[in-house]
């Protein structure tokens, strides 16, 4: 026993004088042999990569657009051991912007543009604009109203019984505030979409609203009857520094609206929001490799299998009221052409355009966009 304690103790010093290395534990780069002879390296280096490269980002509901469209994230840009995107399934927007800014380990998520507004009316927050950033700002999300085809207009929903997804969505939050600006008071109810649907035609409910990129899934896949409909939504200028005018149509939803027709309604924007690390730490350098992957590569975004929202983005965008993450501006400016080093199949596409077409320069980027996309998928070239 004596002898044990001695060895205990004459092993401790040894360790404290630095003579103790050799039992030490395998640090991250160390390479051991293998079973077959060939080197290996160690579980503790195999985790620093890992981690290293792995970049997370909340997304939404399984079969929602913020879920497909992070997947796309993951196929187009998941390159081996340099870069890795993880999508994590979220309730949506609402939720998101608490789980940007708290959670351990989530780097990016999908947010909208009245996200801040949100956060600055929670009293327990504060300096939310200096923690969450966007890289870019993505596509519009569209309010979906079902309803029974006597209800000619949202304003007649006054008083009725609206459900607005799970609580902490991005319909929760956007929805309600989209209805409450529009000066419409319901009583709202929170219940997940299939089973709101289902409310919807027992009678239980009298409208379900959903605030997505068109055309959402659960949305599409309804069956009317003849007994239901989208109902339209009139813009005012009363809410024009917040939100869209948009229109959804028989592509989006062919059992939803009629032949020839569109329904009015109002859209939100979506941006790639960013939790901004201190400059230089572990997670702002891998971030910034992320924001290198994702504007050198954005156009295997538009490819035909991906989410038909990619051909709506700007990327040079602004948002109103945030600020874009350092190193996406930086990629920008470092990157901004001269006015006169037009691509070069800019003037074919403004020669092709009809009159009457888009004036606005966001939407005739947007129409470029989807014109080169067109072009590369029938000539297999730019």
């Amino acid at each position: 026993m004596i002898r044990t304690r001695v060895t205990i103790l004459a092993a401790a010093l040894l360790w404290c004088a630095g003579l103790g290395s050799a039992v030490s534990a395998p640090t991250a780069r160390e390479i051991r042999p293998g079973h077959d002879g060939e080197t290996v390296e160690s579980e503790a280096a195999l985790s620093e990569q890992m981690n290293s490269t792995t970049v997370s980002i909340m997304t939404g509901t399984p079969g929602g657009t913020y879920f497909r469209v992070g997947a796309d994230l993951a196929f187009v840009l998941d390159d081996d051991t340099k870069l890795r995107v993880l999508p994590i399934l979220g309730k949506g927007a609402g939720q998101n912007a608490y789980d940007l800014r708290f959670l351990r380990g989530v780097d990016l998520a999908f947010l909208r543009t009245d996200t801040l507004d949100q956060l600055r009316q929670d009293k327990r927050l504060a300096r939310i604009e200096t923690h969450i950033q966007y890289i870019a700002k993505l596509f519009d999300d569209e309010l979906h109203i079902i309803g029974p085809t006597r209800i000619t207009d949202a304003q007649q929903l006054a008083g009725k019984r609206v459900t607005f997804d799970v609580k902490g969505s991005g319909t929760d939050y956007s929805g309600r505030a989209m209805f409450r600006n529009l000066g419409i008071t319901v009583q709202a109810i929170n219940v997940d979409q299939p089973t709101a649907l289902t409310m919807l035609r027992k009678g239980e409910v009298d409208a379900v609203v959903s605030v997505a990129a068109k055309p959402v899934a659960v949305v599409a896949g309804f069956d009317p009857a003849d007994q239901f409909h989208l109902i339209p939504v009139k813009f005012t200028e009363s809410i024009q520094d917040a939100y869209a005018p948009a229109s959804l149509d028989r592509n989006d939803y062919p059992k939803l609206v009629k032949e020839g027709t569109q329904v009015e309604t109002l859209a939100v924007g979506t941006v790639l929001g960013v939790y901004n690390h201190p400059k230089g730490s572990f997670r702002y350098k891998k971030i910034s490799r992320f924001v290198e992957a994702f504007f050198g590569r954005f156009d295997e975004f538009l490819a035909p299998q991906r989410h038909p929202k990619w051909r709506d983005v700007n990327l040079a965008a602004g948002v109103s009221g945030w600020t874009r993450f350092r190193p996406a501006q930086d990629w920008l400016d470092s990157h901004r052409e001269p006015q006169a080093a037009a691509p070069p199949d800019l003037a074919q596409f403004l020669n092709e355009q009809q009159p009457g077409a888009a004036t606005d320069k966001d939407e005739l980027y947007r129409a470029y966009l989807k014109w080169r996309s067109n072009r590369r998928t029938t000539t297999g070239r730019l």
